[in-house]
């Protein structure tokens, strides 16, 4: 397959994007990691950024989320610019975050991870003592496990558990990093579902790095990533098997 620069994806009429990026260049010393990215996360809508390993996806991600700083571009998120934003106020303005490697606080509770949560709600929602329901709903495993450590839990729990964490903080976007990385199956159709049910019913705007073809479907647009570039792009409806083949590793 010969790559080539994409065409920029369609956007629902009417609305400005969710997350916008522009541009973005990113040096490691005089390394050119990230070359010219540009993409756009529309209102409600998943979108997914695949690639092979090393070829800068989570170093997009930290970008996004201010714990790189591009050498030039810009990132805007619901219309305003928030390149200068540190990421403790990324997240208080609705960017909801779950790296690899899921980074739960092994010697606090499952309740207490979920309940810290919400320190990233600033003003745009009331803190409880309480985990709601929904959040249940969403991972019930975990409401029988709220006593537990989370260090104790499982990978696939453990990552139900950060995704449920984010959710705390009421994001308008959740970004989430490979979140079915050596997960048992069962474990993602159950993260899949979840993720589905946040977009479907909560209007939030999901972006996913991913490898696993059957998650990466579930999105509604792809980017695919390559030596640092966008180099593809288009709905997953469309995701035709050279790209799967070149862009993902089944």
């Amino acid at each position: 397959m010969t790559s080539t620069a994409p065409a920029p994806v369609a956007e629902p009429t009417g609305q400005m994007p969710m997350l916008q990026v522009s541009g973005l260049n990113f040096f490691y010393g005089e390394s050119h990691i990230l070359r010219d990215v540009s993409l756009t996360v529309p209102r409600g809508q998943m979108v997914c950024l695949i690639g092979r390993n090393g070829v800068g996806k989570t170093t997009m991600l930290n970008n996004i989320m201010g714990l790189l700083m591009p050498r030039t571009g810009d990132i805007q998120f619901d219309g305003q610019s928030v390149l200068k934003s540190s990421p403790d106020k990324r997240a208080r303005l609705g960017i909801g975050y779950v790296p690899q490697g899921r980074e739960i606080i092994p010697r606090l509770t499952v309740e207490e991870n979920l309940i810290i949560g919400q320190e990233a709600l600033g003003d745009r929602g009331q803190k409880s003592k309480d985990v709601p329901a929904e959040i249940f709903e969403l991972f019930p495993v975990l409401e029988t496990m709220l006593s537990r450590m989370g260090g104790d839990l499982s990978g696939g729990q453990q990552q139900q558990l950060a995704i449920a964490r984010a959710l705390m903080s009421q994001p308008q976007l959740l970004v989430l990093d490979e979140p079915t990385e050596g997960i048992q199956p069962s474990i993602i159709l159950d993260i899949e579902a979840a993720v589905r049910r946040i977009i479907d019913t909560r209007g939030i705007s999901v972006l996913l790095v991913e490898q696993h073809l059957h998650f990466v479907r579930q999105a509604d647009y792809y980017y695919a990533m390559q030596k640092g570039g966008i180099v593809a792009s288009g709905s997953t409806s469309e995701l035709s098997n050279a790209v799967i083949q070149e862009f993902l590793a089944v």
